[in-house]
Parts: structure tokens; sequence; C-alpha cells
């Protein structure tokens, strides 16, 4: 992993404004159908927001880095530091910013994408000039599940609205046509009710598709009945399921996200 250079230290700092954050709160009912797994598929989504915006494409492939980069870069004595990073939801996004965010330096700005979900932060800059270039840098390079933060420490000299915008968004942009890319399948979470005698079966079809964190549980309430959970690529789902309705001599109660 790449060390981050926080030396830059000395340099006037300007004032900053407070951001007011607001909580949203997503909650998403579920029917009772007595099984833990309901529980395990759907989550309440829950965010700190302070830019926050809606893309058209939550697909179940996507583009993303495959490892943090770095760029440096002084701009009329004020010293730019941008880090991009692969992220796969709102909670790592914050455990990133709190890796490589700087309390020392005079402002730490931020955009991210995670599907259909973006946010992004002026952390003090005037409104508009910081977070939405980086922003606007993520959503034109068509990547997806990714972190950009752009640290400042001032050098006494102010640069204007539009040379903030210029600076911010390019650094970004650097950043991210340095880094890596790689191409991403997401795995849908499923579940299977499937009578014992049928379980070596089961096992066998779900294990040919390559499925992912595969998990069984007898406490269903029904006799003789258990339930197999796993998680298989998004573009595979449908397929497996149909692989087991004509594998298998009985009908099986499939739960999907």
């Amino acid at each position: 992993m790449a060390t981050i250079d926080h030396s830059f230290c000395s340099f006037e700092r300007q004032p900053r404004k407070t951001c007011l954050q607001r909580h949203m709160f997503l909650s998403i009912r579920i029917p009772n159908t007595q099984h833990r797994l309901c529980a395990s598929l759907f989550a309440t989504a829950k965010s700190n927001k302070t830019t926050m915006a809606s893309t058209s494409n939550s697909g179940g492939a996507f583009t993303t880095i495959q490892e943090r980069v770095i760029v440096k870069k002084e701009i009329k004595k004020s010293k730019f530091i941008a880090i991009a990073g692969p992220i796969s939801d709102e909670k790592s996004a914050m455990s990133f910013l709190s890796q490589v965010r700087d309390p020392r330096a005079t402002h730490n700005t931020w955009a991210y994408k995670v599907g259909d979900l973006y946010r992004s932060n002026d952390d003090g800059e005037v409104p508009g000039t910081a977070g939405k270039p980086i922003q606007t840098v993520i959503d034109s390079s068509g990547l997806d599940r990714v972190m950009v933060v752009v640290i400042r420490h001032y050098g006494g000299i102010k640069l204007g609205t539009g040379g903030l915008v210029r600076a911010y968004g390019g650094i970004a942009s650097e950043c991210l046509r340095n880094a890596p890319t790689c191409f991403t399948k997401t795995k849908v979470p499923m579940g299977v009710e499937v009578p014992s005698e049928l379980l070596g079966v089961l096992y066998h079809q779900v294990k040919s598709f390559n499925a992912e964190d595969m998990k069984e549980d007898y406490d269903t309430g029904k006799d003789g009945i258990s339930m197999v959970t796993f998680k298989v690529d998004f573009d595979q789902a449908e397929k497996l399921e149909d692989a087991l309705k004509a594998n298998c001599s009985r009908e099986l109660k499939f739960y999907k996200q």
C-alpha cells in the first residue's frame, strides 16, 4: 500500500465553515417468512448526507479501480493531494475517508459513487467548487464503487471559484486516469427451501454455478425442510433457479433479493 505524505502542514489556513449534516433513513418492510434469510437479504440503509443524488445505472456489473492511487500537485502555492480507492458501500467509503483524511489540512473534500447513489462534500470550500467537480469526474469516468478524496493545504493565494473547480476537478481526473481498473460482477443473495433428501442434488447444482457463502439452516419450522442460502453472480441467478427446478423432483421455494 502506498504511503501518504501529509507533511504539508506549514501553510496558512483559511477559515472553515461548519457543515450541517442531516440523516436520511431508508426503511424496507419485509414480509414474515419465518426464516432468518430475509433479515440477511435486506438491510436498513442509513447515511450522513451532505450532497447526495442518483444516477441512472445501478447495474449488476461494473468497472472499478483495483487499488488506491495518489496524485500530488502544487497550484499557486496550495498543495493538493488526490487519493482514489475502490469501495463497496457507504460504510466502506466513510472508512476510506477516515483512513486518508489529514486533520492538519485546510480542506478534505471528497465524492464517491456506489451504484445509483453518490455523495460529495466541499468541506468548507466555496459551495460547488470542490466536491461537485470531483463527482463530475467520477461520473464521466464510467467507474463505479469508487471514492476520490482531495486534500488541500492552503498556500496563501486564493484561486477563485473557477480556479477551485479546475484545481479539484483536474487533480481528481488525473488520479482516476492513473488508476488500474477491473470489471466486476455483483453477487445476488439467494435462498432455497429444500427437503432433506434433495440436499445432495441442490449442493451439486449450486457449486456448479460457483456460488459463494453457502450456509444451511435446519431451523425452518417445517419438518424435513432446510433453508440453504448462498450468493451467485447476478447474471447466473435465473439460470441456477431453472437448473434446480429441472433437477429436483419436488417443487422448491426460492427467496431472492
